[in-house]
């Protein structure tokens, strides 16, 4: 398909002060797209469409808005988004199309505020940070209880921000052996959630021997530190994959 006359004469205008218009029109006619330098220099000497006019006319009206002034001052319809600025420009008289609101918004880029709280990110890992080696290699099926036990956390949007909840899993029959709820992610509540999953099959008489704890490449201030903290005191081994 033959693009738009107005793009190839664009495409002409980006190249024709190293090439020349005719040796440019000649090329593209090589490849399939065909154009007369005559139709080139028609399509300059022109008048811009009504379309590219009011295109203008919107832009000028919305850089008024999003963009700031000589003092750095911007209005306060700026905060507004595309369907905002769109009932907005209704109220003022103008009247322009919503589409067309939302591409001149969306080619310049400018944007409204939005009251969508950013999701905090729990994958974010230290290339540089030391792993334990990995026991696991992703095979996740087990012939018994206690054999592999898996680490992790996820969280939930609340009025007072995000609330997050580490988890402790048998890999065996995905039994919940230990669980922990906090405010912010750190390494302290996804340890407690492993000292309570020891203590609690421990109390039940089938203590983790020999068990093997996996953890995913978090955050290094949230991925549990087992060598270091007395955790292979409450049953829990060292050898944790990371």
């Amino acid at each position: 398909m033959r693009p738009a006359t107005s793009l190839i004469c664009a495409f002409i205008d980006t190249h024709r002060e190293e090439f020349g218009v005719v040796p440019i029109c000649r090329a593209l006619g090589v490849h399939g797209v065909q154009i007369a330098p005559r139709t080139y220099w028609a399509h300059r000497s022109s008048a811009p469409s009504k379309r590219a006019l009011w295109d203008t006319t919107i832009t000028e009206i919305l850089a008024g808005i999003y963009e700031p002034d000589e003092k750095g001052k911007r209005p306060p319809e700026c905060l507004y988004g595309s369907l905002k600025m769109w009932a907005h420009l209704q109220r003022q008289g103008i009247p322009v199309a919503r589409r067309t609101v939302e591409r001149i918004m969306r080619h310049n880029g400018w944007r409204g505020v939005t009251r969508a709280r950013r999701v905090p990110r729990t994958t974010v890992s230290d290339p540089a940070a030391t792993r334990a080696p990995d026991l696991v290699g992703r095979r996740w099926r087990v012939a018994a209880p206690n054999q592999l036990v898996v680490a992790d956390f996820t969280y939930a949007p609340m009025n007072c921000g995000f609330g997050y909840t580490a988890f402790v899993v048998d890999a065996f029959a995905g039994l919940i052996a230990g669980w922990e709820c906090a405010l912010r992610k750190d390494r302290a509540f996804v340890e407690r959630a492993l000292r309570h999953a020891a203590a609690y099959r421990t109390r039940q008489g089938h203590p983790f021997d020999d068990v093997i704890h996996h953890s995913d490449y978090a955050e290094v201030s949230v991925k549990p530190r087992i060598c270091r903290d007395g955790l292979r005191g409450r049953g829990l081994l060292a050898n944790s994959s990371a």
